[in-house]
């Protein structure tokens, strides 16, 4: 699979960098208990820390809400994901158990403190593309609201858009019956290329080890 960067992206987000991992033959299940048990500390560990810690201090939710305001969009209203995450922990709302898949795309998230999205292969269509959206394009998103993507970063397939570091769309989610997916990592422009190769692979491995299969790493600058 192939995944192109608009120039308007590239203009209003200089350096922007996406990794995206393709995993093939994977088997998404209740997420193992041991693993649950690790996530739930992570979390835990997290919600003492901002005890003393403001969450626009936190590294890579600061970079993404300039991302954010880059494109024209306000991150007091339309936050990155990965800061909704922090936010709910902050509050003591801790994530509960979904899925093998989305729980460790979830842990991702909040140990890089950057938006992660997991998306069924098998529910895109052709080459994929990140933009800025323009004024009609919208979706529903996974809380049940027509999701307006003016201005808002976001990537599409040749269906239309389908995920973004704001909130995904219900077209592509993973689920049990999912056995080729695709991993995308909306990184930090200021990370170095040999650093984001790294944390991919470690990324993949993680999620091979739970769900197995076999993955590709891919890095798009």
């Amino acid at each position: 699979m192939m995944i192109t960067i608009h120039n308007e992206v590239k203009k209003a987000i200089p350096n922007f960098k996406l990794g995206y991992i393709e995993y093939e033959n994977t088997t998404i299940s209740t997420t193992p208990q041991m693993f649950k048990g690790r996530f739930r500390l992570f979390q835990e560990s997290i919600y003492f820390d901002l005890l003393d810690q403001e969450l626009k201090s936190v590294h890579g939710i600061a970079e993404w809400r300039k991302i954010f305001k880059q494109t024209g969009t306000d991150p007091s209203r339309y936050r990155p994901s990965a800061e909704a995450l922090y936010r709910r922990i902050k509050k003591g709302q801790f994530l509960e158990p979904v899925n093998s898949g989305v729980d460790i795309n979830n842990f991702f998230s909040l140990k890089y403190s950057i938006p992660f999205g997991l998306y069924d292969n098998a529910k895109l269509n052709g080459q994929l593309s990140v933009m800025i959206g323009k004024e009609n394009d919208h979706y529903t998103g996974l809380n049940g609201r027509i999701i307006s993507l003016d201005k808002i970063l976001h990537t599409a397939d040749e269906n239309g858009p389908f995920g973004s570091p704001y909130i995904d769309s219900t077209r592509s989610p993973i689920s049990e019956a999912t056995t080729d997916a695709i991993q995308l990592v909306y990184l930090l422009p200021s990370i170095e290329n040999n650093e984001a190769v790294k944390m991919l692979e470690s990324v993949a491995s993680m999620f091979v080890q739970i769900n197995g299969g076999n993955f590709k790493v891919n890095l798009v600058s």
